[in-house]
């Protein structure tokens, strides 16, 4: 599957979505549609059981194309603005498959906001990450700051524009690890291969659980987790990987 500014490459069944719209990788409307549609491709094909979202050159996504923003005087276009600019995270947050964000650079407003609705963040020493919207008379993304971020810092960001470097995240523990430029991209594919070498029904419902346990009660959550791990001891591919295991042997599965 391929886009004009959105690039999707398959192999060893890790998927590398590459954002690539020149200089700066600002998302325009089209761009969006073509992230959303990629990664419900992804959710469905059983040849890709990791992602990786990175951006070409040196900067991962700078945001919204401010060229591109819906004309206030114009009938429906801010509900379609609007609506796109959702589903595109949802797209990420919600894919089937754990997502990696490999962030190459700097990840701002938007950008940020598809950064923030990866599974795992891995920064190159040059990124940052910031919510600029105030420095161009805008309010907005305090959602996205949320999701990372305790409530001080999400309202200096918030109020300020104010970005964060690589190294701030890091001791923020908001990204995993900080890696050199040239390293980013092999690191996060590294991990996306050994992510892709599990059982796909178990990291299916992993990510599935990954997502529910975040928005429900402790109590609830370890109930929910011990409901589906009994269903998914019930699979084929669970007993396959814990008779590969026993034996030392690679396991081969077979989605069921």
């Amino acid at each position: 599957m391929s886009d004009e500014w959105v690039r999707l490459e398959v192999e060893g069944g890790v998927g590398l979505v590459t954002m690539d719209r020149k200089p700066v990788n600002a998302l325009s409307r089209e761009m969006r549609h073509a992230l959303v549609a990629t990664f419900d491709a992804i959710s469905e094909r059983t040849d890709i059981r990791c992602a990786v979202l990175t951006g070409a050159g040196s900067v991962f996504c700078a945001g919204a194309d401010l060229k591109d923003r819906p004309d206030a005087e114009v009938a429906g276009d801010f509900l379609a603005h609007n609506r796109i600019t959702r589903e595109t995270g949802n797209a990420i947050r919600e894919c089937a498959k754990p997502v990696i964000a490999a962030i190459n650079g700097a990840a701002l407003g938007a950008g940020f906001g598809l950064a923030a609705a990866c599974d795992i963040l891995y920064a190159s020493e040059n990124a940052t990450v910031g919510m600029p919207e105030i420095n161009v008379g805008l309010a907005g993304g305090a959602s996205m700051l949320k999701t990372l971020f305790g409530r001080s810092t999400l309202r200096r960001m918030f109020f300020t524009g104010q970005r964060l470097s690589a190294h701030d995240l890091l001791k923020r523990n908001v990204v995993d690890d900080v890696l050199s430029e040239k390293d980013l991209l092999p690191f996060a594919m590294a991990l996306a291969r050994e992510i892709a070498s599990k059982a796909p029904l178990a990291i299916a419902y992993a990510k599935r659980a990954a997502n529910m346990v975040d928005v429900m009660p402790q109590r609830d959550a370890y109930r929910f987790e011990q409901e589906f791990t009994m269903a998914l001891s019930k699979t084929e591919d669970a007993r396959e990987a814990r008779m590969a295991f026993l034996e030392k042997r690679a396991p081969v599965f077979k989605g069921r």
